[in-house]
């Protein structure tokens, strides 16, 4: 017998299959197979030039970048060391040397 995945609402485990739908019977939650493979998938994150990223790479700036609420501007060139990878807007948390802690888009990295 197959394992069926809990409810992505309330986390039940009857769930029961109907066709092509997951049903919950519990809180009355439907949804697609498709749906709960691309929930697991892992998020690639790649660099400007398509290169693959992970936690502790290091990376360089390769636009200016204005610092949103202050005058401060992140150089072309700026290395930044030990990034984490983070979901949101901003893929990358990091620390940068001179402006401290703050986030960046991947599209404006390149692996080191």
């Amino acid at each position: 017998m197959s394992e069926l995945p809990p409810c992505p609402k309330c986390e039940s485990i009857y769930t029961y299959e109907d066709g092509a739908l997951l049903i919950c019977p519990e809180c009355a939650h439907e949804w697609s197979a498709a749906e709960t493979a691309e929930d697991t998938a892992e998020k690639v994150y790649k660099d400007a030039n398509g290169t693959i990223l992970q936690d502790g790479d290091a990376v360089t700036v390769i636009k200016d970048l204005k610092v949103k609420g202050s005058s401060l501007v992140v150089k072309v060139g700026t290395k930044v060391k030990s990034i984490r990878l983070i979901d949101g807007d901003h893929d990358i948390d990091c620390k940068i040397d001179g402006i401290g802690p703050m986030q960046l888009k991947t599209q404006f990295v390149k692996k080191i």
